[in-house]
């Protein structure tokens, strides 16, 4: 050690360039790394959607959803598969371990995707794979403004998804855009039955000529005049007149045109989905998905510049305005940590202004901190750390903790240099004094980073949020030591002087006053303790005690929620509505909302799902997105539960309507990771739906029981009225018709068939063949649609078949090929794990589960216990680390038992502090555990190390106690200040993402209290009982 630091003051000035380079560098590095609101915590997952036009939620997953399951099945990597089987559409859900490249799972998922295309009758749909995006991958919503009225629904569509959609598409960045609302405009062929019976033409006949009088081709080319000439043959149809000319057949010589037996106009896809805006009614709204692994801030940047473009060559009235990007909320959560940065190293410059007694060993020491930020940052550009509210809130904690070690070593230097006598030379002294603590230096800043490594070992979602934690908080304390080892004493060699006056004399100076002021009652204090060692033991016990009774008192949780600054409304309405009732009900609930509170600016709202490849939702359901005012104008509430508490009791009894209330982010990551979009899920397995439906409903009543539970839900798993047409086998027999003629002419003349496309240009829209409305509205006429029997006849569709309306499944959940029913909740106004062990025991004496059903809790709680798990390995195993580096740090048991004790005392403090603040344990709570196990270590090797000292200069041991403990409360005192004022700001921060960060801050600091008091008067007091190794060994060598 004295090699190196000889070789850094040798080095000087090689030393001086290296650290500005660094800084230099770092601060090269912090301009290019990707800005994230938050981790992104989703797992590897890859969807496959397969659209399949009008089948039942039961037919999808008979022919559908099993199929791509059972080709999943047995992936390398594979960690479970969830599908969701919906009327049209089917979803699954392969989600990989976590660290699976996504690309290869995309290309493993490809593959078999091949398999499962083999297996699904033709016609029931092609499976193809989602946008390759992430669950926060929804950067950016906005919707098209109609600001004069003059554009109907069709045109607003068109300009969305020919002109605006394709502009955004081709943004570096952008996977996809998705659109919903408005008409996507369509072609339509409706047929008059009566006529086409006139006529003697079947639906077949008509769709097939229509495809035959609408295509063009290419004939190669011909050479004429030694020139070649391309020949190209044109005959597609361009507009309404052209479709309505094509002749279907000739009759004596007179053509029987497709106007004689159908209308042709311009009609709107079957929709399943539609968007409204603020009451007022429907409106068109893109989303824009980010490609996995891009940096957020640059896409939505880059997205907002081409919208501008964009917006100059739309229409005139036609804007494209956003209603939520996620660049807010990432510019807030980046904003609430820098601001509590900078306040920190303010904080902590105070400090050691005071402590320190002079401008220049304060210096010294506040070099440290922007040297081992900078230092952190060339490192997380390097490991492709983006900087979130986790990454920098690592920086935040650390703040404190990267002065450390330089307090320690510059602290050493000025009482050397104090002390030092006259004819020894400057850079003697500052090595001699480096030397004399950089071991205990190197120890106490290696536990601190050892202490993180439970955090770099949880997997899962907490993993993704706390291990980018660990990582900067491990590397800001890497640069530190660097600082500390080779740029402290160089920095200390240049800055530092001798005091002008004899060290005795300056002791009662300035050997700063405040820690002069502090002697006078700790120096009797301490002497007292030394004196009566049973009372520091008691003392101590005593606090343990406190803890232990406070603690089963902590309620637990798994991380508080982020206050987003929007809400998100998940709305469910009956099975059976339809979509344009969904809608007016959805347009009455905005008005109400924008009516009763003031505090919402906007309201948009998702009814039923858009394109394919974000949403899956059925027609009954709504997602309504509130735009909030900033909080300091709320009138209503002043928190965010306390505004979710009022809005759930206004629309309590909301006449046909059931809402749940939450946060975008919130929602996509809870639904991606537990595949429910609440805090907490019961889901329950089983085969028959009836049974998985009446036993939901019982634990539903029970659960509504519990204190705490808001917004409980059960799946609405059936509920769906169904006309159900089966065929007769021996009716169709007896006229010699197939299965097949009469199910295409269902489903051609009632859900339409489609007959080639119509080009514009580059657009393209699909000509659609179907009965006219009045022809297949209703159950009466739907029994007369004649069926064409191979000898001509004309036989009526109730003659072959059996119609009845019935009620069916709306929607059929699976996980790992199993069915299954959940129940969801959030839980308000306490935490969910006492909620849980309550509604557990009540649902075990309440509801009888049949063989082969089982009961799973899932959602936040889940998360929670697998992370309380993996602590629970991992922390014992090291402090275990922790013990060995301290036994071969000292060489006495003893000593590394008498610091080790710091640990118990440093938790009671932070469990006091948690339950004086009214703060559950969290995932966050437990991080700061970790981090105060390191802290309050190292104040106990800085004490023991020295007091070792002074029995090897042969001090006896209770002066050496006392001596030790008075010389050393400078450093000691300064490492617990400016790591408790470094956190200080994020205690009181009441910014985006302050929730997070509260909990462990809370613990840090109240740790810092009790485990300072123990290092300062107990360990001290118990050292005489502690220390006989080295007074044996020391007796030995005299």
């Amino acid at each position: 050690m004295q090699k190196i630091i000889e070789f850094a003051l040798r080095s000087r000035l090689l030393i001086i360039v290296i650290g500005i380079l660094v800084i230099a560098a770092g601060y090269y590095s912090s301009r290019q790394l990707p800005v994230d609101a938050f981790p992104d915590v989703t797992p590897a997952l890859v969807q496959v959607f397969t659209l399949t036009e009008g089948l039942a939620p039961e037919e999808v997953e008979r022919y559908v959803t099993y199929p791509v399951e059972v080709a999943m099945n047995g992936l390398p990597d594979l960690k479970e598969i969830r599908s969701v089987s919906n009327f049209g559409l089917s979803v699954v859900n392969i989600y990989f371990e976590d660290g699976t490249d996504i690309y290869f799972a995309r290309q493993l998922v490809g593959e078999r995707l091949q398999l499962a295309r083999e297996e699904i009758p033709e016609g029931f749909g092609d499976p193809e794979m989602g946008p390759i995006t992430t669950g926060l991958g929804q950067i950016l919503f906005y919707f098209v403004e109609d600001s004069d009225g003059s554009h109907d629904s069709f045109e607003l569509r068109t300009i969305q998804d020919w002109l605006i959609k394709f502009n955004l598409q081709t943004v570096k960045g952008v996977t996809e855009v998705l659109s919903i609302g408005g008409e996507v405009k369509q072609f339509h062929i409706l047929v008059r039955p009566d006529d086409i019976l006139r006529y003697d033409l079947t639906l077949e006949e008509i769709t097939e000529t229509i495809k035959a009088n609408n295509s063009n081709v290419g004939a190669q080319f011909i050479v004429k005049n030694s020139e070649e000439y391309i020949v190209r043959s044109i005959g597609l149809a361009e507009e309404i007149s052209d479709l309505e000319r094509i002749v279907l057949k000739s009759e004596d010589g007179t053509p029987v045109y497709l106007s004689q037996v159908a209308d042709v106009r311009i009609g709107g896809e079957i929709r399943r989905g539609l968007a409204t805006i603020n009451g007022q009614g429907e409106t068109v709204v893109g989303m824009v998905l980010k490609l996995i692994g891009e940096n957020t801030s640059t896409v939505i940047r880059d997205v907002k510049v081409r919208m501008e473009e964009v917006n100059k060559v739309l229409p005139p009235g036609i804007k494209v305005k956003t209603y939520y990007d996620q660049g807010t909320l990432v510019s807030k959560c980046v904003k609430t940590v820098t601001d509590a940065l900078i306040q920190g190293i303010i904080l902590v410059a105070i400090v050691l202004l005071v402590f320190m007694g002079g401008l220049r060993p304060s210096v010294v020491v506040a070099i440290a901190i922007p040297f081992s930020i900078f230092f952190a940052f060339i490192l997380m550009n390097a490991f492709g750390i983006s900087a979130n509210l986790m990454s920098l809130g690592g920086l935040a904690i650390a703040i404190g903790m990267m002065v450390d070690g330089t307090i320690v070593m510059v602290e050493n230097v000025d009482r050397h240099l104090r002390m030092a006598d006259p004819s020894e030379s400057q850079l003697h002294v500052v090595t001699r004094a480096c030397t004399e603590v950089a071991r205990p230096i190197i120890f106490a800043i290696s536990i601190i980073i050892i202490v993180f490594l439970p955090l770099f070992t949880l997997q899962g979602v907490e993993g993704k949020t706390f291990r980018p934690l660990a990582y900067t908080v491990a590397l800001a304390m890497g640069g530190s030591l660097i600082f500390a080892i080779l740029l402290a004493p160089v920095v200390s060699s240049f800055l530092m002087r001798r005091p002008r006056l004899s060290y005795n004399e300056e002791a009662n100076g300035v050997e700063s006053r405040i820690v002069h002021i502090l002697l006078i009652p700790y120096q009797p204090v301490v002497s007292f303790f030394v004196r009566f060692r049973l009372l520091a033991v008691g003392l101590a016990v005593l606090m343990l005690v406190v803890g232990a009774v406070i603690f089963p008192f902590l309620g637990s949780e798994f991380v508080p929620r982020l206050n987003e600054g929007d809400l998100l409304i998940r709305a469910t309405m009956a099975p059976s509505i339809s979509l344009e009732d969904s809608r007016d009900t959805i347009l009455l609930v905005e008005r109400d909302m924008m009516a009763q509170f003031p505090e919402v600016v906007q309201t948009v709202s998702r009814v039923g799902r858009g394109e394919i490849g974000a949403h899956a939702d059925p027609v009954n359901n709504a997602e309504i997105f509130v735009q909030l005012k900033p909080q300091d104008e709320w009138t209503s509430a002043k928190t965010l539960d306390e505004l979710y508490a009022k809005m759930s009791h206004a629309f309590e009894d909301f006449p046909g309507v059931q809402l749940n209330f939450s946060q975008p982010i919130a929602v996509a990551v809870d639904e991606l990771l537990t595949g429910v979009k609440a805090e907490l899920a019961i889901k329950i397995f089983g085969e028959d739906m009836e049974v998985l439906k009446e036993k939901a409903a019982e634990v539903e009543a029970v659960i509504r029981t519990i204190e705490g539970a808001a917004d409980v839900q059960k799946d609405q798993v059936t509920g769906t009225p169904q006309l159900r047409i089966t065929i007769d086998h021996e009716a169709i027999a007896r006229y010699g018709i197939n299965v097949e003629d009469v199910q295409h002419i269902i489903q051609t003349a009632v859900g339409g068939e489609e007959a080639g496309q119509i080009f514009e240009g580059i657009r393209r829209f699909d000509i659609l063949v179907r009965y006219a409305p009045e022809s297949r509205r209703s159950l009466e006429v739907i029994r007369h649609i004649l069926i064409t029997a191979p000898n001509g006849a004309k036989v009526p569709l109730d003659e072959l078949t059996i119609i009845e309306e019935i009620v069916g499944p709306r929607q059929i959940t699976r996980e790992d090929n199993q069915r299954f029913i959940t129940v969801q909740t959030n839980v308000r106004g306490r935490d969910i794990g006492s909620f849980v062990e309550e509604a557990q025991k009540a649902i075990d004496a309440k509801v009888q589960f049949p063989p082969g059903y089982l009961l799973n809790w899932g959602g936040q709680f889940e998360l929670q216990q697998e992370a309380n798990k993996r602590l629970s390995l991992v922390v014992p195993i090291t402090l275990l680390i922790v013990f060995l580096l301290l036994f071969s740090s000292f060489n006495s048991l003893m000593n590394a038992l008498l610091i080790i004790l710091n640990i118990p005392l440093a938790l009671v403090g932070g469990v006091v502090g948690l339950w004086l603040t009214g703060q559950n344990l969290s995932v966050p709570a437990s991080v700061g555990f970790i981090a105060l196990f390191g802290i309050a270590l190292e104040n106990g090797m800085v004490l023991v190390t020295y007091l070792n000292q002074l029995l090897r200069n042969g001090v006896p041991v209770d002066e050496a106690s006392v001596e030790g403990a008075c010389l050393r409360l400078r450093p000691v005192l300064m490492t617990a200040l400016t790591t408790a004022l470094g956190l200080i700001p994020l205690l009181f921060s009441s910014g985006t993402g302050s929730e997070v960060q509260r909990p462990l801050a809370t613990v840090v600091i109240g740790g810092l209290v009790t485990s300072t008091i123990l290092t300062l008067l107990v360990i001290p007091a118990l050292y005489r009982w502690f220390s006989i190794g080295v007074e044996v060994e020391e007796a030995g060598s005299n």
